[in-house]
């Protein structure tokens, strides 16, 4: 993986924000809506991490920025586990570097867009073992949420805001539905935002993203 973009703030960093792009995208993806955000939130770091390339068996095994293979997309989406892990341990580095810096873990969120969602919350409701600031899933779903698994108090502690279309075409509305009942039922604090709107991002979702860090951040 190559090196994160990353955006400081202009006041010194008491905050940050950790960014995983969809499949297929880059880093630049959502380096639009970081400035947007970060222009009413002067003291948080946003961090815009790159995938790999790798094939994608679903892509004819087409290399592209990747966080995990996709290996199939029915009836669930089979995937390269242990591509997902190697993933959100990338993420868990990078929390883990931020607090180091003087951040403390309570005000690092990590955000991801379809892939890189299930990325985030694979991250926090398995992989770091501590509670974070807040989790933003943007049209994704959790391919490691399954029977098994089941979140320490520390991770159940990490809020979460879903958002998602109902029009999705590639990640369903009832799969991000499944995500969410799925730690609603673990005891976790959960919005739900849903927007009339295919696998993409509006304006109104990134308002409703900025009210929440910024009540999460006051």
């Amino acid at each position: 993986m190559s090196n994160p973009m990353i955006l400081e703030p202009t006041q010194p960093a008491d905050a940050c924000v950790i960014w995983l792009h969809g499949l297929g995208a880059d880093r630049y993806d959502f380096l639009p809506v970081a400035e947007a955000l970060q222009a009413n939130l002067p003291s948080t770091r946003f961090i815009l991490p790159q995938a790999p390339k790798r094939p994608v068996t679903i892509n004819g095994g087409y290399e592209m920025p990747s966080w995990y293979d996709i290996k199939a997309m029915t009836p669930a989406r089979a995937i390269d586990e242990h591509q997902l892990d190697e993933s959100a341990d990338m993420v868990k580095g990078l929390i883990e570097a931020q607090v180091a810096a003087g951040v403390p873990a309570s005000r690092v969120f990590i955000a991801g867009f379809s892939q890189g969602g299930a990325v985030v919350y694979h991250t926090a409701f398995s992989r770091y073992p501590g509670t974070l600031g807040g989790v933003l899933a943007l049209s994704t779903y959790a391919p490691g949420f399954h029977d098994g698994v089941r979140p320490s108090a520390a991770q159940k502690a990490t809020p979460v805001l879903c958002l998602h279309g109902t029009q999705d075409e590639v990640v369903f509305h009832a799969m991000g539905r499944m995500a969410h009942d799925f730690l609603a039922v673990q005891g976790v604090q959960l919005e739900w935002h849903e927007y009339p709107m295919g696998h993409e991002v509006v304006i109104e979702e990134i308002r409703d993203i900025a009210t929440w860090l910024g009540k999460k951040l006051a």
